[in-house]
């Protein structure tokens, strides 16, 4: 059966180096949607005038979020469609708290929980220091906006339960503390396998 699998969850809690050690190892359409966005939401902060590397001030989350997410599932289910694994890599905020939102996105293709496996892992740390540990480590442009106004930014960190319609044993909360371990591979492998 094919299998969505999500690595849900904030920023520099890992879910992008744990779908990438899943897909190495088995396979899988790797959508990362950070990946996919990034050149529509370069061009559009561009055109309003604004810093391209932004990803998450409030500017950027007006005009470029639900494209992201919408981008993001649109090739998850092309690839679904043609029997193939998708891992989805984001942190779906809004969308977990939906109950009826991924039956929705499955009925786009005329899909449903009976026929896609579909995995949910919600991938968090376990105090804002290692967050901010992990974000600052990465060095990355994209994450100056979350460092320059921490206060803010750090409210988006809560762990936060998926809500979606489906069986509580496809839901996972992985506590991703420490460095990338063959065992957390295991783990991943024992809750999707």
């Amino acid at each position: 059966m094919r299998k969505l699998i999500f690595f849900l969850g904030p920023a520099g809690a890992g879910k992008t180096t744990l779908a990438k050690a899943w897909a190495r190892k088995h396979g899988g359409a790797f959508l990362d949607m950070d990946t996919l966005l990034r050149p529509a939401a370069e061009t559009i902060m561009t055109l309003l005038g604004l810093d391209p590397d932004d990803r998450d001030s409030p500017t950027y989350k007006k005009h470029c979020r639900d494209l992201g997410y919408r981008i993001t599932m649109d090739a998850a289910l092309e690839n679904l469609e043609l029997g193939l694994d998708a891992l989805v890599i984001g942190p779906f905020t809004r969308e977990i708290s939906e109950p009826s939102w991924l039956e929705h996105e499955l009925s786009r293709i005329g899909a449903t929980l009976q026929d896609v496996c579909v995995k949910a892992l919600f991938v968090y740390l376990p105090d804002e220091t290692s967050y901010q540990e992990r974000i600052r480590a990465r060095g990355s442009a994209l994450d100056m906006w979350k460092l320059d106004n921490w206060q803010q930014f750090s409210l988006s960190l809560a762990r936060r339960d998926i809500r979606w319609d489906m069986e509580p044993s496809s839901i996972l909360y992985f506590d991703n503390a420490g460095p990338w371990s063959p065992e957390k591979l295991e783990r991943l492998e024992s809750f999707i396998l």
